[in-house]
């Protein structure tokens, strides 16, 4: 109980426990400064000795049924509080003159002891598929909060806090999300991709984990693993993944030999008419397109590398009739692989407009069709099925001939180049 004797001249405060049911008590205010006499309690519905008080100065709180106990006012204004309610999760304030105030997310605080933390990844709350905006999804170390005047919504995605009792150095810290079956969905680097190129219409980079001591966040926005882009050609379209589907999924968080693990839950979105097999479905659809983008896209890069090492060759073969051979094979198996490239990607678009100036290739086409069916209502419609029909068949020819290169036409000029003393070509 929470009592007061203000209208006598006594501010201290004075909150009592009883475990025999009220035929003793001892009084719990151990930490609360004398003038914020106490006006509520209450105790956590789901953690056992996690107390909340409600003091003329603001509030309090404690991890051990009142032991000690610790300011905590936040971005609360100090004011009178009135009266407290665990609801739905979140805690709920009354303020004397200062209107309503709630505290979300009180899984973080439940978990949390009062005292400093070893290595460890917190149990997220289970996520909801749904297509809001908030500020909050932001991985920014430079975000400070949201309008105190206004309402926010809930970040969109699986939120994570881990503690790091100590600063990581030049190692690299790793959070790596697998689904039931073992599967990895998406894996987060603490260091930026040495190979990463920013480009006009290319992928976005990754998001970098945080590695401040002590407690860090980072929003998953449940999306898969991005799409390689082909450098530097501009695209039109998304590169990100697709939408984890509702199930069970295991985060871990590693630093060298350390590791947490959690298990969470992606949760299908109530309001929509969606049934498993709609999720499942569409997990299937874009699961099997990102494959065959990425296995498009690899091509490209690979057999361009190996078409601009060919122009740098015939650059600079010396004119003895000796090469006439090497030169002319040389041309052959360059043009082939021009050929096939522009036929699989635009590379005159450097920018929006030139979309409309210079017609979309094949892996365009492939991504347009990947982003038509992006949307947080998973459902494949039979147009999309009809379409992915027509852009296979026509991928299983462009990867022929794509086959025919790398496993003929290289191989055959490599040995040509080979015996003329010339190197050979570098296919990775």
């Amino acid at each position: 109980i929470a009592t007061t004797r203000f209208k006598f001249n006594d501010y201290t405060p004075a909150i009592y426990k009883t475990t025999n049911y009220g035929k003793s008590w001892i009084n719990i205010s151990s930490g609360i400064p004398t003038g914020a006499y106490t006006r509520v309690v209450r105790e956590d519905t789901k953690q056992k000795d996690l107390l909340f008080a409600g003091t003329e100065l603001g509030m309090y709180i404690s991890w051990n049924g009142g032991k000690k106990w610790q300011a905590f006012q936040l971005n609360l204004p100090i004011t009178p509080i009135t009266d407290l309610k665990v609801s739905h999760d979140d805690l709920v304030i009354a303020t004397m003159g200062r209107s309503f105030w709630i505290l979300d997310d009180l899984a973080l605080i439940r978990q949390f002891k009062g005292e400093d933390t070893s290595f460890a990844l917190l149990q997220p709350e289970d996520a909801i598929i749904g297509n809001w905006s908030s500020p909050l999804n932001t991985n920014s170390d430079s975000f400070s909060g949201t309008d105190d005047s206004q309402g926010v919504n809930p970040a969109n995605g699986v939120v994570f806090y881990y503690y790091l009792p100590t600063a990581t150095g030049d190692t690299a810290l790793t959070l790596e999300i697998k689904d039931k079956e073992g599967n990895l969905v998406r894996r987060i680097s603490s260091k930026e991709d040495p190979n990463y190129l920013e480009y006009p219409g290319g992928p976005s980079p990754e998001p970098l984990l945080t590695t401040n001591i002590g407690l860090n966040r980072f929003v998953w926005d449940m999306h898969y693993t991005s799409l390689p882009g082909i450098p530097t050609a501009y695209i039109e379209g998304s590169y990100k993944g697709h939408k984890a589907m509702p199930n069970e999924y295991t985060a871990s968080i590693k630093q060298e030999d350390q590791i947490a693990k959690v298990i969470f839950h992606i949760l299908p979105n109530p309001l929509y008419e969606v049934t498993e097999e709609d999720y499942q479905e569409t997990h299937d659809f874009k699961t099997t397109t990102e494959a065959r983008l990425t296995d498009m896209h690899r091509r490209v890069r690979k057999l361009k590398e190996v078409q601009d090492q060919i122009a740098q060759i015939l650059k600079e073969l010396p004119e003895e009739k000796k090469y006439s051979h090497v030169k002319s094979e040389g041309e052959a198996v360059f043009e082939n692989l021009k050929i096939w490239d522009e036929d699989m990607v635009q590379r005159k678009s450097k920018a929006y407009d030139d979309v409309e100036n210079f017609p979309n290739k094949f892996t365009a086409e492939y991504i347009f069709l990947i982003d038509q069916n992006s949307s947080d209502l998973p459902k494949v419609s039979q147009a999309s099925k009809d379409r992915l029909n027509e852009l296979d068949k026509q991928w299983e020819l462009l990867k022929s001939r794509s086959e025919e290169l790398i496993n003929t036409s290289i191989p055959a000029y490599n040995k040509l180049l080979w015996d003329h003393g010339i190197g050979a070509l570098k296919l990775n």
